[in-house]
């Protein structure tokens, strides 16, 4: 049976593809060992966690707090799913021949502006509240920044998100520079770290 003409235009997305897959096994390792800690935390309050590295730089602050259980159970639950269903949306690009539906990829990307909004939450408080830094929270953080871009881009200027014509060639372009937009948000983190809690001097 022949491909529709849309399909046959259909360009498979196999970069995008390719990044859910490796960011999702990045996202998905750094919940799993955050949830390892935990269960470690659970069974010895006490327990010096592999991640602690100084007052600054640890993980039993972040894990023992209430923001590190938001919907009553611990955070990296949540990262454990969410990086999973990444993973199968990147290895689905890969395994079916026409476009996944509009509504699927407006799902995906709802689930990713969620899980961007808990980052920025989660960073938010780790400087303000808490004062320290997670190691693998700021994994978790570090993929979670450009799957938000890549996903939102890639969908505006697909046209999955409805935009006008003009706008999806903007967020074409845009799309083209997710690695340097997410250098930018990693620097605007890396700055406010730095003036709230000076991680420069008292990291090194």
């Amino acid at each position: 049976m022949s491909a529709s003409p849309a399909e046959a235009a259909y360009r498979r997305p196999t970069a995008l593809a390719i990044f859910l897959i490796v960011a999702g096994a990045i996202g998905f390792w750094a919940a799993f060992m955050l949830t390892v800690d935990k269960f470690h935390l659970l069974q010895d309050p006490g327990a010096q966690l592999s991640c602690n590295f100084s007052v600054l730089v640890g993980c039993s602050k972040n894990l023992n707090s209430w923001q590190g259980s938001l919907l009553g159970f611990p955070n990296p639950i949540l990262g454990l799913a969410g990086w999973t269903a990444t993973i199968a949306v990147g290895v689905g690009l890969f395994a079916v021949r026409a476009r996944f539906a509009r509504w699927y990829w407006i799902a995906f990307n709802v689930g990713v502006v969620l899980a961007l909004a808990l980052v920025i939450f989660l960073i938010t408080t780790s400087l303000t509240v808490l004062n320290v830094l997670c190691p693998w929270c700021m994994v978790t953080w570090a993929v979670t920044i450009p799957t938000f871009w890549a996903v939102t881009l890639y969908n505006l200027k697909e046209g999955n998100i409805p935009v006008p014509e003009r706008a999806r060639k903007l967020f074409g372009t845009l799309y083209s520079w997710v690695p340097l937009i997410t250098l930018v948000c990693y620097a605007i983190v890396a700055v406010l770290a730095q003036i709230q809690l000076d991680w420069i001097h008292r990291a090194f």
